[in-house]
């Protein structure tokens, strides 16, 4: 792939997870090993990955994303409620609700769990810019899921486990200084296409020197 194919056919995998073939740690090191490249602030590189392959392990991290995610889709903001009013986005937030539930099911399911999560100098994450701190972390992230695209792997970015956060670090054994970003579940994917998807316009997002 070109660099921009990558970049623009990186998709959220939920229903095209393999949850049947085991995914070769190899390939997940070597995804993470790329992500390591990312920039942090000041290059601290105060990030922690936990892979999470244990089947025990997986299975309670997805009882708490289950119900996490059932109190999400119970919301007014759940993906398949957004934009009611717009037809055509109405039927792709509809799909997406229905691709998140099945995860939610699933999510214990899936083969790896990676867990990305940022070290702090105490067990409160400190005020003010969040931007900046977690700016430490998220794009080795976003690296990691394309790296993973670009070994056959598909990969999610979700947080909604995050409600329960202290339950999770109490799963993975976390320090308190150290905080969880994200949940990323990693597996082969089914099929063999992805595309672009329909994004709104950059004249409708872009402004040019003011707002």
């Amino acid at each position: 792939m070109t660099p921009e194919e990558l970049l623009t056919t990186t998709r959220t995998v939920r229903k095209r997870l393999d949850l049947t073939r085991p995914v070769p740690l190899e390939l997940v090191k070597h995804a993470l090993q790329v992500a390591l490249q990312a920039p942090s602030g000041s290059n601290t590189q105060r990030w922690h990955w936990l892979v999470i392959t244990d089947p025990g392990q997986r299975a309670e991290l997805g009882k708490l994303y289950r119900r996490a995610c059932r109190e999400y889709l119970d919301s007014p903001r759940a993906a398949g409620k957004l934009f009611a009013d717009d037809p055509e986005r109405s039927k792709v937030q509809k799909r997406v609700g229905s691709s998140v539930e099945y995860l939610a099911d699933k999510m214990g399911e899936v083969p790896v769990h990676v867990i990305p999560c940022l070290e702090t100098t105490s067990s409160e994450l400190p005020a003010g810019n969040q931007a900046g701190l977690w700016g430490n972390l998220l794009p080795a992230v976003w690296s990691y899921m394309l790296a993973a695209r670009a070994v056959t792997l598909g990969t999610a970015w979700t947080t909604l486990h995050l409600a329960y956060e202290k339950e999770a670090a109490e799963i993975l054994g976390l320090p308190e200084n150290v905080h969880q970003a994200a949940l990323i579940p990693t597996a082969f994917y089914t099929g063999d296409t992805f595309k672009p998807a329909a994004r709104q316009p950059l004249e409708d997002v872009m402004r040019l020197d003011r707002w």
